[in-house]
C-alpha cells in the first residue's frame, strides 16, 4: 500500500507552506497540528513565538483569529464559516472567529479600473459614466465603489481583488492535502470527516468567488419578495457584471444595528424586529432559501422603512427531505417525543453509525424536560442553540452545513430582534410559519405528488425484478457472483502492521550485521584495527542506548494513546 506523503504538494507550493508555517510558529498553535496528526512533520511547538507581546496575554482562541487574519482570504474565509460551526467548536473559538469581519487595507484604484476593462474588455469610461476611486468598502475578496451607469442611474461596483482566486485556489489544494493527510492519522478524524468539511469549504468559498452565481442568487431573492412591503432585494445589471465584477442598485439607508440613527429617523423598531423576523422566517419556510451571512453590515434600513438585504454570495437551501426532517423534529419536541427526535436527527444525518443513540436520547429527555411547560414568551433560541450545540459536541455528532447555517441564522436573528426591541418574542412570531408547514404536509399538493412518484418507482420495481433476480440467481449458479465487503479501519490497521514490519526487518538486519562483525573480530583481530574500532563501538553503544530508549518511550506514548 502506497503511503501518504507531503513531499510533493510542499515542493509545489512551498512559498505559502513556508508562510503557513511561520505564522502559525508565530502564534504557538503546535497543539492545533497534533490535532491533525501533522505534529512529526512540521514540529511547529517547538519553534520561539515571535509576535507582538501584550498584557494581559493573548489567549489560544485569540492567537487562532490572529493566525487566520495573517494568513489572508482563504483562512478568513474558514474562521468566519466556522464560527458558524457551533456543533465543532467551543464556545470561546466561535465568539472569537465571529470578530473576523475582513477590515483590510483597500486595493489602490488602478488595480480595480484594469481588473474591470480586463473583465469586459472595453475602457471603464464605456461602461460608467463615473467611478469614484475611493471604495466604500473593503474584504478580503473584493472592494465595493460608488459609479454612475451612462444614463444616470447609481450603482455600486463590486470587483474582485486582482490574485484573489489564484492565492484561494493554491491554499484550498493545501488544505485538502493536508485533510487528506490529517484524516490518516489525526485524532480528530475518529469523529470528523476532514476531508468532506474542506470539500464543502472550498465549495463554498469558490461560489462567493463567482459573482454571476451572486447575482443569480440576487435575482431569485428579489423575485420571491417582489411584492413585499418591507424587503427590498436590489437589481442586478448583468450587462454590467461578469465573474469578477457585479454592479447592483445603490440603495441608500441605516445600518440595521444603529439603534440612535434608526431613532432619530423616527422608525419604529418594533416594527421593524417583526419584519426582520419575518424576513429569515419567510426564506426558511416558504421559499427555502435563505441569507446565510446575516451579520448587521448586510442589511439597511430605507426611509420608508423596508430593510434592504446585500452580500448574497453564501446562501443556504434547504430541500424537501431536509424540511419533512426538520418539521419531524418540531413535532416531536413540542410532544416531547425523545425518541422522536432521535429518529429526526437520524433522518437529518445528524446521528451516525456509531452514536451511542440510547446516551442521546438520555441527553435530549433532560433537554426537553429543561423547557417543558415554558411559554413562548419565555423562550430564548439562543439559550436552547447553545444547549443543543453542547449536547451535539459532547455527543461527537456533526451538523449538515446546510443546517448548521440555518440554526445559526435564526440565532443571529434572535439576537437582532431582541435588539431592536427588547420584549420581542421569536417563538410567537415563528408559531404561525410552523404551523402553515406542519398543515402542508397533510395538505393534498403536498402528499399525492410524494404518492405518485411512489408509485411510479414502485412500478419500476415491479417490472424490472424478476429480471434482475433471474440474473443474479444466474451468476450465482455459475459461480460468478462477487461479494464487496469492506473492513471499517482496515487501512490504519495495515499501515501500522507495515510499519512494524518495516522496524522489524531494520532491527534484524542490525542485529545479524553486528552478530557478524562480532564473529568476524575474534578470527580475524589485527592490532591496528582495534586502536580506532574501538571509539566506534562506544559510539555505537551509546547509539544504540538512545535509539532503545527513544524506541521505548514511543511505545510508551502509542500504549497510552491507543487504550
Amino acid at each position: 500500500m502506497p503511503s501518504l506523503s507531503l513531499r510533493g504538494p510542499v515542493f509545489l507550493h512551498r512559498r505559502r507552506y513556508a508562510e503557513i508555517i511561520t505564522v502559525l510558529s508565530r502564534h504557538g498553535l503546535g497543539w492545533l497540528l497534533y490535532q491533525l496528526g501533522l505534529s512529526t512533520l512540521v514540529p511547529l511547538q517547538r519553534l520561539p513565538l515571535r509576535h507582538a507581546k501584550r498584557v494581559p496575554r493573548y489567549t489560544q482562541p485569540e492567537h487562532l483569529r490572529l493566525a487566520l487574519e495573517e494568513l489572508g482570504t482563504t483562512f478568513i474565509k474558514l474562521g468566519q464559516i466556522l464560527s458558524t460551526r457551533e456543533d465543532l467548536l467551543p464556545p470561546e473559538y466561535v465568539a472569537e472567529l465571529s470578530k473576523l469581519r475582513e477590515h483590510v487595507p483597500p486595493v489602490p484604484a488602478e488595480a480595480i479600473i484594469a481588473t474591470i476593462e480586463e473583465s469586459f474588455g472595453r475602457p471603464l469610461s464605456d461602461l460608467y459614466s463615473e467611478f469614484d476611486p475611493t471604495p466604500i468598502a473593503a474584504a478580503s475578496i473584493g472592494q465595493v465603489h460608488a459609479a454612475r451607469l451612462p444614463g444616470g442611474t447609481p450603482v455600486v461596483v463590486k470587483v474582485q481583488k486582482p490574485g484573489i482566486a489564484a492565492q484561494v485556489e493554491e491554499d484550498l489544494a493545501i488544505l485538502m492535502q493536508m485533510a487528506r493527510f490529517a484524516q490518516r492519522r489525526a485524532p480528530l478524524a475518529e469523529a470528523y470527516d476532514l476531508v468532506a468539511l474542506v470539500d464543502e469549504f472550498g465549495w463554498t468559498l469558490r461560489s462567493e468567488l463567482d459573482y454571476m452565481r451572486e447575482g443569480r442568487n440576487a435575482d431569485q431573492l428579489r423575485q420571491y419578495f417582489a411584492d413585499s412591503p418591507y424587503v427590498v432585494i436590489p437589481i442586478v445589471f448583468w450587462e454590467h457584471t461578469t465573474s469578477r465584477v457585479i454592479t447592483l442598485e445603490r440603495l441608500h439607508g441605516i445600518h440595521i444595528d444603529d439603534i440612535d440613527a434608526l431613532d432619530r429617523a423616527g422608525i419604529d423598531r418594533r416594527r421593524l424586529a417583526r419584519n426582520a423576523a419575518n424576513l429569515i422566517l419567510d426564506q426558511v419556510f416558504v421559499h427555502r432559501m435563505f441569507h446565510a451571512d446575516p451579520h448587521p453590515g448586510n442589511f439597511a434600513v430605507l426611509p420608508d422603512g423596508r430593510i434592504a438585504a446585500f452580500d448574497f454570495g453564501m446562501i443556504g437551501r434547504i430541500d424537501d427531505a431536509t424540511r419533512d426532517a426538520l418539521m419531524s423534529v418540531v413535532l416531536a419536541a413540542v410532544n416531547q417525543d425523545a425518541d422522536g427526535l432521535v429518529d429526526g436527527l437520524a433522518a437529518l444525518s445528524v446521528v451516525g453509525r456509531g452514536t451511542d443513540r440510547d446516551g442521546l436520547r438520555r441527553d435530549i429527555q433532560h433537554l426537553l424536560d429543561r423547557y417543558y411547560g415554558v411559554s413562548l414568551s419565555e423562550y430564548r433560541f439562543n439559550e436552547i442553540f447553545q444547549d443543543l450545540m453542547e449536547m451535539v459536541r459532547r455527543r461527537r455528532l456533526q451538523l449538515p452545513a446546510e443546517l448548521s447555517l440555518l440554526l445559526k441564522t435564526l440565532a443571529m436573528y434572535e439576537a437582532l430582534g431582541r435588539k431592536l426591541d427588547p420584549d420581542f418574542e421569536p417563538f410567537a412570531v415563528a408559531a404561525p410559519y410552523v404551523r402553515r408547514a406542519v398543515l402542508e404536509q397533510y395538505l393534498p399538493q403536498t402528499w399525492v405528488p410524494q404518492l405518485l412518484a411512489a408509485g411510479d418507482d414502485a412500478m419500476r420495481l415491479l417490472t424490472t425484478l424478476p429480471r434482475r433476480a433471474n440474473r443474479l440467481l444466474t451468476r450465482a449458479e455459475h459461480g460468478d457472483l462477487e461479494v464487496a465487503m469492506r473492513v471499517i479501519g482496515i487501512e490504519e490497521m495495515t499501515r501500522q502492521a507495515h510499519l512494524l514490519v518495516n522496524r522489524l526487518i531494520g532491527a534484524i538486519l542490525i542485529a545479524s550485521s553486528l552478530v557478524s562483525l562480532g564473529l568476524l573480530l575474534t578470527v580475524y583481530h589485527p592490532p591496528w584495527l582495534l586502536t580506532w574500532l574501538a571509539p566506534l563501538v562506544g559510539a555505537g553503544v551509546l547509539v544504540t542506548l538512545a535509539l532503545g530508549l527513544f524506541l521505548a518511550l514511543r511505545a510508551r506514548r502509542n500504549g497510552r494513546r491507543f487504550r
